[in-house]
């Protein structure tokens, strides 16, 4: 069978644009219910999406109060992803559980069952956690830096794959009696002894439908890919350009040759923020609106410090000051004191750098706009476009399948996280014009390969680690 494209939806209750949730369209209270969470899902599993991902954050945080408010709280993921087990049947259900503030016993128990509750369509998307403000509820003094959290979690998960191992796969035998026991099918004992880590039971679940739940890891990070290549089975990433794409792919691929793996074991699948019109005009005047309903900074010297340094700001950083302090201090021209909706001087372009430059190349290829035709950039599309996250596309359908068609096959990508703008508007017209268009070009699927998420990932069943349970070792 020929290489065919993955998805995942990354749920966002009120959409992934920071205006998302004000738009007219958009249902502001739909993080806390499940009728709403369930009825999306179903609409993306008829659709023969691979997986549902669920994230999660441990803190609350008042500055997303008017960008996205779902993140400023929301409910728990591995209650939500059971509540999906039963509401649908082949799709994929990721749950997110950061190891820095969980034990292995307790998220190898929370995944197995999962698993079992699901038939064998569970997830684990594995964090370290880039958010500060959960050791504050967690007991801690202080969030610990990256290196002792990646260390953590490699022993975390270590323990977690051999707890999963524990039981064999058919512990329960039948006598001539008709009766059954586990004679002969006793779970291993784990007696784990690492620098983090004691634990000396066996799992109190059986082993997981799936075998190993599949994995999933998100970040840039040189530590983030060197576990992504080690251990992960799907690698969620943020790239704003295909260059920058090819890259992650071809260095988290080549890495896991280290590790005795082939690069066709992993599914690397950058953020997509799609906005589908019928027409590219409808796409763009829906981005449009889209942005102008966010809210402003006022004008003021801005900091913009490391983020601008990062190529690939995610929605869950800080973002920079939206005004034209901002944005002058980036292009390195003094553009503060300018109408907003009047047209930038062409002049500006030739005054700033070249990511300056690809500022307004990016404008023009996202809005058709600009810098001397009939359809002016205005200083308002720069405040909007400078700072962007993870590839965003704004077309009609053919556009948009273009996009994701050449990512694909220059291997950028396996396929793609696609961000919703607005919950379910644009989950709704990417399911009804952007799919039809890949299913007929012959690179998405039309049914299911399997009842599994491993099936729908080309992905084997893991025979059991026979000696992981009783081993006594340290994590790598």
């Amino acid at each position: 069978m020929s290489r065919q494209l993955h998805f995942s939806l990354m749920f966002w209750a009120t959409g992934t644009h920071p205006a998302g949730w004000r738009h007219p369209a958009a249902k502001a209270d739909g993080a806390y219910d499940p009728e709403f969470i369930h009825r999306v899902t179903q609409l993306v599993e008829r659709a023969k999406f691979d997986m549902l991902f669920l994230g999660d954050k441990l803190s609350t945080d008042t500055s997303l109060q008017s960008t996205n408010p779902a993140q400023m709280s929301r409910l728990e993921p591995f209650t939500i992803a059971a509540s999906l087990a039963a509401v649908t049947e082949r799709i994929g259900i990721v749950a997110t559980a950061n190891p820095t503030y969980y034990d292995p016993y307790t998220l190898a128990r929370l995944t197995a069952t999962l698993d079992h509750l699901s038939a064998g369509r569970a997830a684990w998307n594995l964090v370290t956690g880039a958010d500060p403000h959960a050791a504050a509820n967690y007991s801690r003094d202080a969030h610990w830096d990256s290196p002792r959290r990646y260390e953590w979690a490699s022993e975390c998960l270590d323990v977690v794959r051999r707890l999963w191992d524990s039981w064999p796969d058919e512990p329960f035998t039948a006598a001539s009696d008709g009766t059954r026991s586990i004679a002969g099918g006793a779970p291993e004992p784990l007696r784990h002894r690492g620098p983090n880590f004691g634990v000396a039971g066996a799992l109190n679940v059986p082993r997981p439908p799936q075998g190993q739940v599949v994995l999933l890891h998100a970040g840039t990070s040189e530590q983030s890919k060197e576990l992504a290549a080690r251990e992960a089975d799907v690698v969620f990433t943020a790239q704003p350009t295909l260059q920058a794409a090819q890259e992650f792919y071809r260095a988290v691929k080549t890495r896991a040759a280290a590790y005795g793996r082939s690069g066709d074991e992993i599914t690397i699948m950058p953020g997509l923020l799609p906005i589908v019109g019928r027409t590219t005009a409808e796409a763009v005047a829906l981005f449009d609106e889209l942005n102008e309903l966010l809210l402003l900074d006022p004008e003021r010297p801005a900091d913009l410090g490391r983020e601008l340094a990062d190529s690939s700001v995610t929605h869950f950083r800080a973002a920079p000051q939206r005004n034209l302090a901002t944005v002058s201090e980036f292009l390195g021209v003094d553009l503060t004191g300018n109408p907003l909706r009047a047209p930038v001087d062409p002049s500006v372009r030739d005054r700033t750098h070249d990511r300056g430059r690809a500022l307004f190349d990016r404008i023009t290829a996202v809005t058709r706009r600009t810098l001397d035709g009939p359809r002016r950039i205005t200083h308002i599309d720069l405040i909007h476009h400078f700072a962007p996250s993870h590839a965003l596309i704004v077309g009609d359908p053919v556009e948009v399948a273009d996009h994701i068609e050449r990512w694909f096959t220059e291997r950028g990508a396996d396929g793609f996280n696609v961000f919703p703008a607005l919950v379910p508007g644009a989950v709704e017209a990417f399911v009804e014009l952007v799919i039809p268009e890949l299913q007929r070009r012959g690179l998405f699927r039309t049914e299911y390969e399997g009842a599994t998420l491993r099936d729908h990932l080309g992905l084997a069943r893991p025979e059991r680690a026979v000696d992981a349970a009783t081993a006594v070792r340290v994590a790598r």
